[in-house]
């Protein structure tokens, strides 16, 4: 059994630095050198990843990797905001990259923030990338080993054999194997919880000591709103229980009280079964 690593968009990235500078910005003949602190001064939010880079054609600049679990409205201020302090910081210009995980919705995602107020304009452009439109083959080729985990989001990636085919490179590689509960999370949105239980050949247990596993509880925490409480549960009772979970939602979704969605969601980690949960609403909530 595998045993909980530190898995963060930043380990992920330092497994090929040189290789996914290439791919965010396109640019064939970039180096990628030290990854710099991106705590700003001024906001408490750390960017996710911030690299110095040169280029013989662009010189030194910075690459600013944002990631995003699903993408939100507000990410063009931020993309602005993020680019402003990393150049004020190191004196450097930045490439910002926007790279969004999960798709939201079928919405158009902005790859600018634009301003106007009285005749003066504040602009900024980034790269967007959106995880579902990245071919797989992608992480097999290039190679991008900092691609592999997501491999079941990936476009091609929803089946059964490639995420074995991805899970067996992880496997038979001493920097890349603790990354295995990466690729279970993912597997979780497009394979049945069983299976991917059973190719992978351990419990959800572990599973839910994964950052990415807690960030999506910690959603519903970040401002305490029911419509966020939804998300999060929703997105548990998917992954810890799959179709049998989601049958709950239309039960939880009539219950309305914060503290008492938020005693769901803490149940939902400590029960094994759907049927546990079940019983616990029936008691507690219904």
């Amino acid at each position: 059994m595998i045993k909980p690593a530190d898995v963060s968009t930043k380990r992920l990235i330092s497994l090929a630095p040189d290789n996914w500078v290439k791919w965010v910005t396109q640019i064939p003949d970039i180096v990628a050198g030290e990854i710099l602190n991106s705590e700003f001064q001024w906001i408490s939010r750390e960017s996710d990843v911030l690299i110095r880079v040169e280029s013989p054609q662009y010189g030194k600049f910075l690459v600013l990797n944002e990631l995003q679990l699903r993408y939100k409205p507000e990410m063009p201020r931020r993309m602005r905001a993020y680019a402003a302090l990393a150049e004020e910081k190191y004196n450097l210009p930045t490439y910002p990259v926007l790279i969004n995980i999960l798709k939201a919705s079928d919405a158009e995602i902005p790859t600018s923030y634009e301003l106007n107020i009285a005749g003066l304009r504040a602009i900024q452009d980034y790269r967007v990338i959106n995880l579902w439109e990245v071919d797989v083959e992608i992480a097999f080729q290039q190679p991008l080993p900092s691609l592999l985990p997501f491999v079941p989001i990936l476009k091609g990636g929803d089946n059964e054999s490639t995420i074995r085919d991805a899970l067996r490179i992880l496997r038979a590689d001493e920097q890349l194997n603790q990354l295995e509960t990466v690729l279970g999370f993912f597997a979780t949105f497009v394979l049945d919880s069983a299976i991917v239980q059973q190719i992978l050949r351990w419990d959800m247990a572990l599973l839910e000591q994964s950052p990415w596993y807690q960030e999506i509880f910690s959603k519903g925490e970040e401002r305490g709103r029911k419509e966020e409480l939804y998300l999060g549960i929703e997105l548990a009772l998917e992954i810890k229980f799959g179709n049998q979970g989601l049958e709950l939602m239309p039960i939880i979704s009539q219950i309305t009280d914060l503290q008492k969605l938020k005693t769901i969601q803490q149940a939902i980690k400590t029960v094994n079964t759907g049927n546990e949960l079940q019983q616990i609403l029936s008691t507690n909530f219904i």
